[in-house]
């Protein structure tokens, strides 16, 4: 079965600029591809692009700003011409009892996790939809399949964005547009930094995490399927764990 080609293609990555995100680029950019690295933190951005070398190039973007959000497709047609890959990773993490939460840190959160995701991926979508061709990558939770009673809300903002791929998915058939979620465990990122500290030792003594790395190769088998095969989900865990 002859695989996608991925040289040449134009990619964009929300949250690129660190971990999954990050670690995604670099596997593109080895793969031949242009990736444009789409963050708030200019200095993140940079530090990321002079890692990659000259394929990758920094866009800076607030994807809780709708203007910002606006701007982002026109920068990267404006220097490439074309959109071949968008994905939606930036998201955020908030765990812990609902007794004890913070609703404004929730609502931070979703914003994030939810509407920031559904407003970057349709200000992608009319492009790929002219062109007739298109992969658009979510970076969801295993959390989105399983409830997880310790993050109540998180869970919550990845069961959103499972209904979303899988509607939209269906309805970008006709417009050749593929849509697919990566739902990882627990990885190694900033984004469990809050998890308590007694939790996180014990997940890294006994295996329970992953790197970027390992989402990132699943990421790129999602993209390199012929085109009329579609991952629509694929869930990867560590594989000591119980979830």
């Amino acid at each position: 079965m002859k695989q996608q080609d991925l040289s040449g293609k134009v990619a964009a990555i929300t949250g690129g600029a660190s971990g999954i995100g990050l670690a995604c680029a670099e596997a593109l950019v080895e793969a031949g591809a242009r990736v444009f690295l789409v963050d708030r933190s200019r200095e993140g951005l940079d530090a990321a692009c002079a890692r990659l070398g000259e394929r990758a190039s920094p866009i800076v973007v607030d994807l809780l700003d709708p203007a910002s959000v606006s701007g982002m497709l026109p920068q990267i047609l404006d220097a490439a011409g074309q959109l071949d890959i968008f994905h939606a990773n930036a998201g955020s993490y908030v765990g812990g009892p609902v007794l004890e939460g913070d609703p404004d840190a929730w609502d931070r959160m979703l914003n994030l996790n939810v509407n920031a995701a559904f407003r970057s991926i349709q200000a992608v979508l009319p492009h790929m939809a002219e062109r007739r061709t298109g992969d658009v990558i979510v970076t969801s939770s295993v959390a989105g399949m399983v409830p997880v009673v310790w993050e109540p809300v998180y869970t919550a903002s990845k069961f959103a964005i499972q209904a979303f791929v899988h509607t939209v998915r269906r309805q970008m058939i006709p417009h050749g547009v593929r849509i697919g979620a990566v739902c990882p465990g627990p990885v190694v990122t900033a984004l469990i930094a809050d998890w308590p500290a007694a939790k996180l030792e014990e997940a890294k003594a006994n295996g329970s995490l992953m790197e970027a790395e390992e989402v990132a190769d699943a990421v790129m088998f999602m993209l390199t399927r012929p085109r009329h095969v579609v991952i629509r989900d694929l869930v990867i865990l560590p594989h000591s764990t119980d979830l």
